[in-house]
C-alpha cells in the first residue's frame, strides 16, 4: 500500500472479499464483514458531512478531533476509530492509560484535562458512557458535540443515520504525517502523555496483515483503545475475525481458543504463565494457534521453556514502546535457545546504545540508553513540545531503557535510567537481579527495586511470586542470585507475594512495592 492510502480504507476493502464472514464477535454481538463495513461507512459519511456544515474551531484547515469514550473492548470502539479516520479526523481515546486491563478507566478529572487539551470538536460515546460524557462536556467553555452509533437523545448526533452508499471509499486518502490516533500513556509522574501516531504508522502496521497467507482469528483481551488496536487492524486486514473479551481470564481464553479456532493472541508474560498453569490446558484444543505474542515486562526464561512445551513453536516476544512500536523481536525458533530466552530478541529497528552521561555510542555488550529511529516513530506528545524535544532528539527517540546489544544483534535490557541503584560499592541494575531471580525454576515473577533507609543508604529489595508448589525460600533465592551474579547483587530483603501490583502498562509497580517498606503508602 502507498504512503497516502488510508489504513481504514484498506481494512474495509479486505473485508469486502468475504462480506458474510464474521468480522467482530463479542458475547451478545456478532457483526459480519458487511454489517461492520456499512456501520463504519455510515458514520464516516455523516461525520464528514457534519465537518463541512459545521467546521467550528477546525476552520483553519487542521483536522477535526473526535474523542472516543465507550466501553473499551466493544465493536463501537473499533467502528468509531475507523469512521473518524476515514472522514479525515484525528481520534483521541479517553478510555484509559492502561495498555493491559480494559476495565481500568481514567478518572473524570483526567478525562476532562485530556478533552480540554485535545480541543475535540466531537465526543463519540455509547449509552453506558452518555451521562459521563454529558458531565464532561458541561465542564468545558466550548464543549464538543456528542455523537453515538444510535439515537441516544436530541443532543447526540446519530452516526448510524449516515448514508453508507454515499461515501466514496475509493477516493479516501490520507496525509502520511497527519495525526491519526492519540494514545494516552501514564508517565513516571502519573500525568498522562498523549503519544501521537500518524497515518504513516497505522499504514505500516497493516503490511503484515495484508501479506498474511490466511485470515487471522485474533482474540483481543488487551484494550483495543491502546496499542492492541494494531492487532485488530491486522486481523481485519487479513480478512479475518476479531474476538473481543472484556479482559483476561485464563479459563475464558482457553474456551475461546477452542470455540472460535483462535489463531493469534497477545498477552503479557504473567498471563502466558496463567495459561500454562491452568488445569484445562491439557484438555483444550490448541491446534488453531499460530502465534502468541507477548511483551510488556521481563519474562522468566524457565517459564518460557515450559510455555514452549505446552504451545510449541508459536511464541513471539516483542519489545517496544508506544512511541516507537517494535524495537526487537524474539522469533519462535529463538525460544528453543536457552541463552536467547534471556534477551528481548533481535533488533528490528535502527538502534543506538548511548552512554547516559556523555552520549557517545557504546560498543557491543556495553550498557547504555536504548535510542531508536524507525518509520514507526511517533509525531510527538500531543500539546507537549518541550516533552517531545526531550524525548526525540535529531530523529532518535530516547526510550529511557538501559540495554546492551550483542554481536549477533540481540538486545538485553538492564532496567531504566532512573532505576540504577548504588549499593555495596557498585552500581546495580534492577533488571540484572530480576533476570537472575527469573532464571530460578521456581520463580514466576520478580520485581527488584530500591529502598532508601533513614541514613540515605540504598538497599536492594526483591518481590517474587513463586510458582504453584514451589518451596524456594529467601535464603535459596539469595544464594541463587549470588551464584548467578555476585554477593554484592544479593537483595537485602526478599518478600513473597501471591501476585504483584501492576502499573497500567502491565509491569510490576515498583513504587507501590517500595512504599510498603518506606511507609510512604
Amino acid at each position: 500500500m502507498s504512503s497516502n492510502e488510508n489504513y481504514a480504507r484498506r481494512v474495509l476493502e479486505a473485508l469486502a472479499s468475504d462480506p458474510d464472514r464474521t468480522a467482530l464477535w463479542r458475547e451478545g454481538e456478532e457483526w459480519t464483514a458487511d454489517q461492520f463495513s456499512r456501520a463504519v461507512l455510515a458514520a464516516a459519511e455523516l461525520l464528514r458531512r457534519d465537518f463541512s456544515e459545521n467546521p467550528g474551531p477546525t476552520a483553519n484547515g487542521a483536522a477535526p478531533i473526535v474523542a472516543v469514550l465507550t466501553v473499551t473492548n466493544t465493536p463501537a470502539t473499533v467502528i468509531l476509530r475507523y469512521a473518524a479516520n476515514l472522514a479525515g479526523a484525528t481520534v483521541v481515546h479517553l478510555h484509559s492509560t492502561n495498555a493491559v486491563d480494559p476495565s481500568d478507566q481514567l478518572a473524570a478529572a483526567a478525562r476532562s484535562e485530556i478533552l480540554a487539551k485535545s480541543g475535540a470538536a466531537y465526543l463519540a460515546v455509547d449509552k453506558e458512557n452518555l451521562d459521563a460524557a454529558r458531565e464532561l462536556a458541561g465542564r468545558l467553555s466550548a464543549p464538543p458535540r456528542l455523537a453515538a452509533l444510535g439515537a441516544l437523545g436530541p443532543d447526540v448526533l446519530d452516526l448510524s443515520s449516515g448514508d453508507a452508499d454515499a461515501f466514496d471509499l475509493e477516493a479516501v486518502e490520507a496525509d502520511p504525517e497527519q495525526p491519526a490516533v492519540v494514545l494516552f500513556t501514564s508517565g513516571t509522574s502519573g500525568r498522562p502523555k498523549g503519544v501521537t501516531l500518524p497515518y504513516r504508522v497505522r499504514s505500516l502496521y497493516l503490511m503484515a496483515g495484508l501479506q498474511s497467507p490466511e485470515p487471522i482469528v485474533y482474540l483481543s483481551t488487551l484494550p483495543v483503545s491502546h496499542s492492541n488496536g494494531s492487532g485488530v487492524d491486522l486481523a481485519l486486514a487479513s480478512g479475518g475475525t476479531v474476538v473481543l473479551h472484556d479482559g483476561f481470564e485464563p479459563g475464558a481464553v482457553l474456551r475461546a481458543v477452542e470455540r472460535h479456532r483462535v489463531s493469534a493472541l497477545t498477552l503479557t508474560p504473567p498471563q502466558l504463565y496463567m495459561l500454562v498453569d491452568h488445569p484445562d490446558i491439557s484438555t483444550t484444543d490448541r491446534s488453531s494457534i499460530r502465534i502468541i505474542s507477548y511483551g510488556g515486562c521481563a519474562a522468566s526464561p524457565a517459564r518460557l521453556a515450559e510455555a514452549i512445551e505446552v504451545f510449541g513453536p508459536v511464541l513471539l516476544q516483542f519489545y517496544g514502546t508506544t512511541e516507537t512500536s517494535g524495537i526487537s523481536v524474539l522469533l519462535p525458533p529463538d525460544h528453543f535457545d536457552a541463552e536467547l530466552r534471556r534477551t528481548v530478541g533481535k533488533l528490528t529497528a535502527e538502534v543506538r546504545v548511548l552512554d547516559p552521561e556523555d552520549h557517545r555510542d557504546l560498543a557491543p555488550g556495553e550498557v547504555g540508553e536504548v535510542c531508536v529511529r524507525t518509520p514507526f516513530n511517533m509525531l510527538g506528545y500531543w500539546g507537549e513540545p518541550e516533552l517531545t524535544a526531550e524525548a526525540v532528539r535529531d530523529g532518535w527517540v530516547h526510550t529511557g531503557d538501559l540495554g546492551s546489544v550483542d554481536q549477533g544483534g540481540y538486545l538485553r535490557l538492564h532496567g531504566r535510567l532512573g532505576d540504577v541503584m548504588k549499593t555495596n560499592g557498585i552500581k546495580v541494575q534492577p533488571t540484572d537481579v530480576e533476570n537472575a531471580l527469573l532464571s530460578h525454576p521456581e520463580v514466576n515473577q520478580a520485581a527488584v527495586y530500591c529502598v532508601v533507609d533513614e541514613d540515605r543508604v540504598e538497599h536492594i529489595h526483591a518481590a517474587v511470586v513463586v510458582r504453584p508448589g514451589g518451596t524456594a525460600d529467601s535464603s535459596a533465592l539469595v544464594g541463587h542470585v549470588a551464584a548467578e551474579l555476585s554477593p554484592k547483587h544479593v537483595p537485602a530483603v526478599v518478600s513473597f507475594h501471591d501476585t504483584l501490583p501492576l502499573t497500567g502498562a502491565g509491569k510490576p509497580d515498583k513504587q507501590a512495592l517500595a512504599a510498603r517498606h518506606t511507609g510512604a503508602a
